[in-house]
Protein backbone atom coordinates (compact mmCIF):
# COMPACT_ATOMS: atom_id res chain seq x y z
CA UNK A 1 0.00 0.00 0.00
CA UNK A 2 1.26 3.54 -0.25
CA UNK A 3 3.38 4.52 2.15
CA UNK A 4 2.64 8.00 2.05
CA UNK A 5 -0.88 7.40 3.36
CA UNK A 6 0.16 4.79 6.15
CA UNK A 7 -1.82 6.08 9.07
CA UNK A 8 0.27 4.55 12.26
CA UNK A 9 2.77 6.63 13.70
CA UNK A 10 5.50 4.80 16.38
CA UNK A 11 7.25 7.89 17.21
CA UNK A 12 7.80 9.24 20.84
CA UNK A 13 5.20 10.83 22.01
CA UNK A 14 3.01 11.01 18.67
CA UNK A 15 -0.33 11.02 19.02
CA UNK A 16 -1.89 7.81 16.98
CA UNK A 17 -4.96 8.71 14.27
CA UNK A 18 -7.11 6.71 17.11
CA UNK A 19 -6.55 7.05 20.61
CA UNK A 20 -8.10 3.49 22.11
CA UNK A 21 -8.54 2.03 26.10
CA UNK A 22 -8.00 5.84 26.95
CA UNK A 23 -11.42 7.09 27.91
CA UNK A 24 -11.30 6.89 31.57
CA UNK A 25 -8.34 9.02 31.89
CA UNK A 26 -9.68 11.67 29.57
CA UNK A 27 -12.92 12.34 30.66
CA UNK A 28 -11.57 12.28 34.36
CA UNK A 29 -8.90 15.16 33.64
CA UNK A 30 -11.61 17.33 31.76
CA UNK A 31 -13.82 16.89 35.21
CA UNK A 32 -10.69 18.08 36.92
CA UNK A 33 -10.24 20.99 34.47
CA UNK A 34 -14.12 21.93 34.83
CA UNK A 35 -14.48 21.46 38.70
CA UNK A 36 -11.64 23.44 39.02
CA UNK A 37 -12.97 26.12 36.93
CA UNK A 38 -16.29 26.25 39.05
CA UNK A 39 -14.20 26.52 41.95
CA UNK A 40 -14.38 23.00 43.24
CA UNK A 41 -11.44 21.29 44.51
CA UNK A 42 -10.49 17.74 42.45
CA UNK A 43 -7.56 15.36 42.90
CA UNK A 44 -5.34 16.10 39.72
CA UNK A 45 -4.06 13.22 37.52
CA UNK A 46 -0.51 11.31 37.53
CA UNK A 47 -0.39 8.60 35.12
CA UNK A 48 1.95 5.93 35.44
CA UNK A 49 2.69 2.84 33.10
CA UNK A 50 5.89 1.26 31.41
CA UNK A 51 7.41 2.69 28.83
CA UNK A 52 5.95 2.49 25.28
CA UNK A 53 2.11 2.07 26.43
CA UNK A 54 1.19 6.03 25.32
CA UNK A 55 1.86 8.22 28.67
CA UNK A 56 3.30 11.04 26.22
CA UNK A 57 0.05 10.55 24.28
CA UNK A 58 -2.19 10.99 27.12
CA UNK A 59 0.35 14.04 28.45
CA UNK A 60 -0.95 15.60 24.83
CA UNK A 61 -4.35 14.53 25.23
CA UNK A 62 -4.37 16.72 28.45
CA UNK A 63 -3.05 19.59 26.52
CA UNK A 64 -5.29 19.54 23.66
CA UNK A 65 -8.11 19.20 26.41
CA UNK A 66 -6.98 22.40 28.57
CA UNK A 67 -6.78 24.30 25.33
CA UNK A 68 -10.47 23.10 24.40
CA UNK A 69 -11.16 24.38 28.27
CA UNK A 70 -10.02 27.49 27.96
CA UNK A 71 -7.03 26.93 30.09
CA UNK A 72 -3.23 27.93 29.39
CA UNK A 73 -1.32 24.22 29.33
CA UNK A 74 2.74 24.57 29.80
CA UNK A 75 4.32 21.33 29.28
CA UNK A 76 7.77 20.01 29.82
CA UNK A 77 9.68 16.89 30.26
CA UNK A 78 11.70 16.51 33.64
CA UNK A 79 16.12 16.13 33.11
CA UNK A 80 18.19 15.20 35.74
CA UNK A 81 20.37 17.27 34.02
CA UNK A 82 18.22 20.30 33.72
CA UNK A 83 17.60 22.61 37.34
CA UNK A 84 14.50 22.35 38.58
CA UNK A 85 13.83 25.85 39.99
CA UNK A 86 14.89 27.92 37.13
CA UNK A 87 12.99 25.38 34.80
CA UNK A 88 9.99 26.07 36.93
CA UNK A 89 10.72 29.54 36.31
CA UNK A 90 10.67 29.39 32.79
CA UNK A 91 7.02 27.51 32.57
CA UNK A 92 5.40 29.55 35.40
CA UNK A 93 6.64 32.94 33.19
CA UNK A 94 5.02 31.09 30.31
CA UNK A 95 2.21 30.59 31.77
CA UNK A 96 1.64 34.10 33.09
CA UNK A 97 2.07 35.27 29.72
CA UNK A 98 -0.33 33.24 28.20
CA UNK A 99 -2.90 33.99 30.96
CA UNK A 100 -2.37 37.91 30.11
CA UNK A 101 -0.49 39.72 27.85
CA UNK A 102 1.56 42.62 29.51
CA UNK A 103 -0.07 44.72 27.44
CA UNK A 104 -3.52 43.70 29.32
CA UNK A 105 -2.13 43.54 32.83
CA UNK A 106 -4.49 43.97 35.48
CA UNK A 107 -3.37 44.13 39.60
CA UNK A 108 -3.58 40.62 39.98
CA UNK A 109 -1.15 39.63 36.47
CA UNK A 110 1.12 42.52 37.97
CA UNK A 111 1.36 41.44 40.91
CA UNK A 112 2.06 37.61 39.82
CA UNK A 113 4.61 39.07 38.05
CA UNK A 114 6.51 40.78 40.78
CA UNK A 115 6.00 37.03 42.88
CA UNK A 116 7.56 35.48 39.80
CA UNK A 117 10.41 38.08 39.62
CA UNK A 118 11.39 37.46 42.62
CA UNK A 119 11.94 33.80 42.53
CA UNK A 120 13.49 33.67 38.91
CA UNK A 121 16.26 36.01 40.49
CA UNK A 122 16.37 33.57 43.20
CA UNK A 123 16.95 30.57 41.43
CA UNK A 124 18.59 32.57 38.76
CA UNK A 125 20.49 35.71 39.86
CA UNK A 126 21.60 36.43 36.58
CA UNK A 127 17.95 37.76 35.73
CA UNK A 128 18.18 36.35 31.98
CA UNK A 129 14.53 34.09 33.57
CA UNK A 130 12.78 37.72 33.91
CA UNK A 131 12.39 38.70 30.18
CA UNK A 132 8.78 40.06 29.60
CA UNK A 133 8.50 40.72 33.55
CA UNK A 134 8.48 44.28 33.64
CA UNK A 135 7.89 45.37 37.33
CA UNK A 136 10.13 45.43 40.54
CA UNK A 137 10.33 42.21 42.35
CA UNK A 138 7.97 41.50 45.46
CA UNK A 139 10.33 41.26 47.72
CA UNK A 140 8.97 38.54 50.94
CA UNK A 141 7.35 36.68 48.42
CA UNK A 142 9.03 33.76 46.60
CA UNK A 143 12.16 34.60 47.25
CA UNK A 144 12.88 32.50 51.00
CA UNK A 145 15.36 29.73 49.19
CA UNK A 146 13.34 27.60 50.33
CA UNK A 147 11.93 25.71 47.22
CA UNK A 148 8.60 24.43 49.54
CA UNK A 149 7.42 28.05 50.38
CA UNK A 150 8.99 29.60 47.43
CA UNK A 151 7.20 27.62 44.57
CA UNK A 152 3.92 27.52 46.23
CA UNK A 153 4.06 31.37 46.28
CA UNK A 154 4.16 31.01 42.78
CA UNK A 155 1.60 28.96 42.25
CA UNK A 156 -0.47 30.96 44.10
CA UNK A 157 0.19 34.18 42.38
CA UNK A 158 -0.21 32.93 39.23
CA UNK A 159 -3.61 31.44 40.35
CA UNK A 160 -4.86 33.83 41.22
CA UNK A 161 -4.10 35.68 38.10
CA UNK A 162 -5.25 33.49 36.00
CA UNK A 163 -8.88 33.52 38.15
CA UNK A 164 -8.90 37.08 37.75
CA UNK A 165 -9.13 36.54 33.51
CA UNK A 166 -11.80 33.62 34.35
CA UNK A 167 -9.03 30.81 32.97
CA UNK A 168 -6.76 28.51 34.17
CA UNK A 169 -3.16 26.92 34.55
CA UNK A 170 -2.00 23.70 33.70
CA UNK A 171 1.62 21.96 34.45
CA UNK A 172 2.39 19.04 32.14
CA UNK A 173 5.24 16.92 33.58
CA UNK A 174 6.63 14.15 31.62
CA UNK A 175 8.86 11.58 33.46
CA UNK A 176 7.97 12.98 36.76
CA UNK A 177 10.33 10.07 38.28
CA UNK A 178 13.39 11.74 37.70
CA UNK A 179 12.35 14.85 39.76
CA UNK A 180 14.51 14.75 43.38
CA UNK A 181 12.39 14.06 46.36
CA UNK A 182 13.07 17.79 47.63
CA UNK A 183 11.84 19.22 43.77
CA UNK A 184 8.62 16.68 44.27
CA UNK A 185 8.06 17.57 47.40
CA UNK A 186 7.78 21.11 46.43
CA UNK A 187 5.61 20.57 43.50
CA UNK A 188 3.48 18.76 45.48
CA UNK A 189 3.18 21.19 48.12
CA UNK A 190 2.54 23.81 45.57
CA UNK A 191 -0.54 22.22 44.29
CA UNK A 192 -1.52 21.62 48.21
CA UNK A 193 -1.35 25.39 48.51
CA UNK A 194 -4.17 26.27 45.27
CA UNK A 195 -6.15 23.89 46.71
CA UNK A 196 -6.25 25.22 49.67
CA UNK A 197 -7.11 28.71 48.21
CA UNK A 198 -9.23 27.12 45.65
CA UNK A 199 -7.14 28.28 42.56
CA UNK A 200 -7.70 27.26 39.07
CA UNK A 201 -3.78 26.44 39.00
CA UNK A 202 -2.83 22.34 39.13
CA UNK A 203 -0.21 20.36 37.78
CA UNK A 204 -0.65 16.42 36.30
CA UNK A 205 2.06 14.22 35.19
CA UNK A 206 2.99 11.22 34.01
CA UNK A 207 5.83 8.97 35.02
CA UNK A 208 7.05 5.19 35.61
CA UNK A 209 5.05 2.71 38.39
CA UNK A 210 7.09 3.95 41.09
CA UNK A 211 5.69 7.00 41.20
CA UNK A 212 2.63 6.63 43.92
CA UNK A 213 5.75 5.36 46.29
CA UNK A 214 7.80 8.28 45.43
CA UNK A 215 5.10 11.22 46.09
CA UNK A 216 4.15 9.14 48.96
CA UNK A 217 7.76 9.53 50.49
CA UNK A 218 8.04 13.13 49.64
CA UNK A 219 4.34 14.33 50.72
CA UNK A 220 1.93 11.97 52.89
CA UNK A 221 -1.22 13.47 51.86
CA UNK A 222 0.11 13.17 48.32
CA UNK A 223 -2.50 10.50 47.75
CA UNK A 224 -5.47 12.79 48.75
CA UNK A 225 -4.53 16.06 46.51
CA UNK A 226 -4.17 12.96 43.17
CA UNK A 227 -5.31 9.88 41.12
CA UNK A 228 -2.16 7.77 40.53
CA UNK A 229 -3.98 6.00 37.13
CA UNK A 230 -2.29 3.05 35.73
CA UNK A 231 -2.45 2.23 32.11
CA UNK A 232 -0.56 -0.33 30.44
CA UNK A 233 -2.06 -2.86 27.59
CA UNK A 234 -4.80 -2.09 25.73
CA UNK A 235 -6.12 -5.54 26.29
CA UNK A 236 -9.94 -5.57 24.38
CA UNK A 237 -9.36 -2.20 23.06
CA UNK A 238 -6.23 -3.47 21.31
CA UNK A 239 -7.90 -4.30 18.06
CA UNK A 240 -8.93 -0.77 17.68
CA UNK A 241 -6.00 0.50 17.83
CA UNK A 242 -4.78 -1.19 15.09
CA UNK A 243 -8.09 -1.59 12.80
CA UNK A 244 -9.76 2.30 13.12
CA UNK A 245 -6.91 3.81 11.81
CA UNK A 246 -6.70 1.65 8.57
CA UNK A 247 -10.51 1.79 8.37
CA UNK A 248 -10.28 5.47 7.95
CA UNK A 249 -7.94 4.64 4.68
CA UNK A 250 -10.65 2.44 3.39
CA UNK A 251 -8.45 -0.34 4.72
CA UNK A 252 -9.71 -3.81 6.64
CA UNK A 253 -7.37 -6.63 8.30
CA UNK A 254 -8.94 -10.19 8.28
CA UNK A 255 -9.48 -11.38 11.88
CA UNK A 256 -5.81 -13.88 11.84
CA UNK A 257 -4.09 -11.20 10.88
CA UNK A 258 -5.50 -9.05 13.94
CA UNK A 259 -5.12 -12.25 15.92
CA UNK A 260 -1.32 -12.56 14.96
CA UNK A 261 -0.22 -9.21 15.41
CA UNK A 262 -2.27 -7.92 18.83
CA UNK A 263 -0.98 -11.67 20.49
CA UNK A 264 2.68 -10.86 19.23
CA UNK A 265 2.50 -6.89 20.75
CA UNK A 266 0.62 -7.86 23.91
CA UNK A 267 -1.54 -5.12 23.08
CA UNK A 268 1.07 -2.68 24.05
CA UNK A 269 -0.13 0.55 22.22
CA UNK A 270 3.53 1.73 20.50
CA UNK A 271 4.28 -2.00 19.04
CA UNK A 272 0.70 -2.24 18.07
CA UNK A 273 2.15 1.14 15.91
CA UNK A 274 4.97 -0.37 15.26
CA UNK A 275 3.71 -3.30 13.78
CA UNK A 276 0.74 -1.41 11.93
CA UNK A 277 3.32 0.63 10.00
CA UNK A 278 5.28 -2.38 9.11
CA UNK A 279 2.35 -4.81 7.88
CA UNK A 280 0.73 -2.05 5.99
CA UNK A 281 3.95 -0.91 3.73
CA UNK A 282 4.19 -4.43 2.65
CA UNK A 283 0.69 -5.69 1.78
CA UNK A 284 -0.41 -5.49 -1.31
CA UNK A 285 -4.36 -5.33 -1.19
CA UNK A 286 -6.89 -3.35 0.69
CA UNK A 287 -6.68 -6.24 3.17
CA UNK A 288 -4.15 -7.15 5.94
CA UNK A 289 -3.82 -10.78 5.52
CA UNK A 290 -2.40 -13.41 7.86
CA UNK A 291 0.51 -13.84 5.66
CA UNK A 292 1.08 -9.94 5.46
CA UNK A 293 1.10 -10.38 9.48
CA UNK A 294 3.64 -12.88 9.56
CA UNK A 295 6.11 -11.33 6.79
CA UNK A 296 5.88 -8.38 8.54
CA UNK A 297 7.09 -9.66 12.00
CA UNK A 298 11.07 -10.09 11.26
CA UNK A 299 10.81 -5.72 10.34
CA UNK A 300 8.82 -5.53 12.91
CA UNK A 301 11.08 -6.69 15.55
CA UNK A 302 14.27 -5.17 13.76
CA UNK A 303 12.75 -1.93 13.93
CA UNK A 304 11.98 -2.76 17.61
CA UNK A 305 15.63 -3.58 18.67
CA UNK A 306 17.53 -0.45 16.80
CA UNK A 307 14.80 2.39 17.80
CA UNK A 308 12.91 1.14 21.27
CA UNK A 309 15.51 -1.40 23.05
CA UNK A 310 18.80 -0.57 22.10
CA UNK A 311 19.13 3.12 22.87
CA UNK A 312 18.07 2.43 26.44
CA UNK A 313 20.52 -0.85 26.68
CA UNK A 314 23.05 1.55 25.35
CA UNK A 315 23.73 3.78 27.83
CA UNK A 316 24.53 0.61 30.67
CA UNK A 317 27.79 -0.34 31.00
CA UNK A 318 28.83 -4.01 30.44
CA UNK A 319 28.29 -5.05 33.66
CA UNK A 320 24.53 -3.51 33.72
CA UNK A 321 23.98 -5.06 30.93
CA UNK A 322 25.14 -8.62 31.99
CA UNK A 323 22.75 -8.23 35.36
CA UNK A 324 20.02 -7.04 32.87
CA UNK A 325 20.45 -10.32 31.02
CA UNK A 326 20.37 -12.35 34.06
CA UNK A 327 16.72 -10.70 34.81
CA UNK A 328 15.78 -11.76 31.52
CA UNK A 329 17.08 -15.04 31.97
CA UNK A 330 14.07 -15.63 35.06
CA UNK A 331 11.49 -13.95 32.77
CA UNK A 332 9.47 -10.74 32.53
CA UNK A 333 8.09 -10.95 35.98
CA UNK A 334 9.52 -8.83 38.98
CA UNK A 335 13.01 -10.71 39.92
CA UNK A 336 14.05 -11.17 43.76
CA UNK A 337 17.57 -8.99 43.49
CA UNK A 338 18.72 -12.38 45.25
CA UNK A 339 17.88 -14.89 42.27
CA UNK A 340 18.94 -12.46 39.87
CA UNK A 341 22.91 -12.62 41.57
CA UNK A 342 22.36 -15.95 41.81
CA UNK A 343 22.42 -16.52 37.90
CA UNK A 344 25.34 -14.17 37.86
CA UNK A 345 27.12 -16.75 40.92
CA UNK A 346 27.27 -13.38 42.88
CA UNK A 347 26.15 -12.38 46.38
CA UNK A 348 23.11 -9.72 46.42
CA UNK A 349 25.68 -7.31 48.12
CA UNK A 350 28.23 -7.51 45.06
CA UNK A 351 25.61 -6.52 42.66
CA UNK A 352 23.59 -4.50 44.30
CA UNK A 353 25.28 -1.21 42.96
CA UNK A 354 24.38 -2.36 39.58
CA UNK A 355 20.55 -2.89 40.40
CA UNK A 356 20.50 0.06 42.34
CA UNK A 357 22.22 2.08 39.32
CA UNK A 358 19.69 0.76 36.45
CA UNK A 359 16.84 1.78 39.02
CA UNK A 360 18.33 5.44 38.82
CA UNK A 361 18.36 5.14 34.92
CA UNK A 362 14.72 4.49 34.67
CA UNK A 363 15.38 0.46 33.39
CA UNK A 364 13.86 -1.14 36.58
CA UNK A 365 12.11 -0.43 39.11
CA UNK A 366 10.74 -2.32 42.28
CA UNK A 367 7.20 -2.97 43.02
CA UNK A 368 7.93 -3.95 45.95
CA UNK A 369 10.77 -4.65 48.45
CA UNK A 370 13.62 -6.94 47.16
CA UNK A 371 11.83 -7.27 44.01
CA UNK A 372 12.50 -5.42 40.36
CA UNK A 373 10.90 -5.06 37.06
CA UNK A 374 11.86 -4.17 33.47
CA UNK A 375 10.24 -0.92 32.53
CA UNK A 376 10.66 -2.16 29.19
CA UNK A 377 7.54 -4.44 27.80
CA UNK A 378 9.18 -7.40 26.06
CA UNK A 379 12.34 -6.08 27.69
CA UNK A 380 13.18 -9.84 28.34
CA UNK A 381 13.05 -11.30 25.10
CA UNK A 382 15.29 -8.31 23.22
CA UNK A 383 18.02 -9.08 26.51
CA UNK A 384 17.79 -12.81 24.56
CA UNK A 385 18.07 -11.72 21.51
CA UNK A 386 20.91 -9.30 22.45
CA UNK A 387 23.22 -11.41 24.20
CA UNK A 388 24.16 -14.30 25.44
CA UNK A 389 24.30 -14.54 29.22
CA UNK A 390 27.85 -15.34 29.39
CA UNK A 391 28.86 -13.08 25.96
CA UNK A 392 29.63 -10.07 24.69
CA UNK A 393 26.88 -7.59 24.20
CA UNK A 394 25.35 -7.10 20.82
CA UNK A 395 25.85 -11.12 19.83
Amino acid sequence: MDRRTNPYTPNAGAPPRFLAGRRTEVADFRVLLQRLTRGYTEQSMVVTGLRGVGKTVLLGEYHRIATEENWVAVETEVSKNTPFGPQMANLARRALLQVSPRARWGAKARAAAGVLKSFSLTVQPDGTLTGGLDVEPDFGRGDSGSLNDDLADVFEAVGEAAQDRERGVVFLFDEVQFLARAELEALIGAVHRTVRKQLPVTFAGAGLPQLPGLAGEAKSYAERLFKFPTIGELGEHAAEALEEPARAEGVTFDPAAVHEIVTYTEGYPYFIQEYGRAVWNIATGATVTHQDAVDARVTVEAELDESFFRARVQRSTQEEERYLRAMAELGPAAQKAADVAAVLGRSSEQVAPLRARLINKGLLYTPRYGYAKFTVPQFDRFMRRYMDLDGPAGT
